[in-house]
């Protein structure tokens, strides 16, 4: 296949997704919500999903408020027809997708030594396997058409060694390689393929491992001495999906507070 022609040039840099629909696996909590809110900010139609119908059906009426289309189709990254009947609806309801966020994702802390293989197993396929059954399902009508947008969240752990907490380290390091991959195999047919990286934000996921010492490390260690707020994601995930992001693929996009980049702090 010849590379797809670039897009005609832009009468200045335009974030506007007007005209955009949106699919946020993942959606319905967290970073996830926060990035479908965010891009239906942005003007976007936006379907955020989960596997619990009543939070599909809060965060649709929370994008429903914002004055975006939506759908309430619930879908689990583990289970690869949900993906495929979410795909299903999405293209029927809009023609067509034009952005995809892969946001699911899960943790356990434990020491490596002790940590099951069940629990191994069920980190890796969320965060890393569900991550590629996502773009499996979403990227083969973005490649007919010729456009589209993947985005899927990795962490700071994509480039760190995070103490008790090896199966989301090794699938968020994954999420690194993945994103290059793909980014790659998929440039020629106008899919670019790009990575947020967050660095400590409080969510239901990692609460109560923030209340401790690991917390307050985190804070020592990042430069604007507090943890990122979700809403703080959602300007780079509508970075990426916009026309502004026409020439970036394969990247992660680090946000942290700075401290990625910090060495000594005191």
């Amino acid at each position: 296949m010849s590379p797809v022609s670039p897009p005609s040039p832009m009468n200045g840099v335009t974030f506007d997704l007007t005209g955009h629909s949106a699919v946020v696996v993942g959606g319905t909590t967290g970073i996830g919500r926060a990035i479908a809110l965010g891009l239906a900010t942005a003007g976007a139609d936006v379907v955020a999903t989960g596997r619990r119908a009543d939070m599909v059906d809060d965060v649709a009426k929370a994008i429903e408020g914002i004055g975006r289309t939506t759908l309430r189709q619930p879908a689990d990254v583990g289970d690869r027809a949900s993906l495929q009947a979410l795909r299903d609806a999405c293209l029927h309801a809009f023609g067509k997708v034009d952005i995809v966020v892969a946001a699911a994702g899960d943790t356990k802390r434990v020491a490596s030594v002790d940590m099951d293989e069940a629990d191994w197993s069920r980190i890796l396929d969320t965060n890393i396997t569900g991550m590629m059954r996502t773009y499996q399902t979403f990227a083969p009508p973005m490649i007919e058409r010729g456009h589209g947008r993947l985005i899927g969240i990795g962490s700071i752990a994509s480039f760190v060694g995070l103490l008790e907490v090896a199966a989301y380290g090794a699938s968020k390091a994954a999420v690194a390689g993945l994103t290059r991959a793909l980014a790659v195999e998929w440039a020629p047919h106008g899919v670019t393929v790009n990575a947020i990286a967050p660095g400590v934000f409080e969510t239901d996921l990692n609460r109560e491992i923030l209340k401790g010492p690991r917390g307050q490390e985190f804070l020592t260690r990042t430069p604007m001495r507090r943890f990122g707020r979700v809403e703080e994601l959602a300007g780079a995930a509508v970075y990426l999906a916009s026309p502004a992001a026409s020439f970036v693929t394969g990247q992660l996009l680090i946000v942290d507070g700075g401290l990625l980049a910090s060495g000594v702090n005191q």
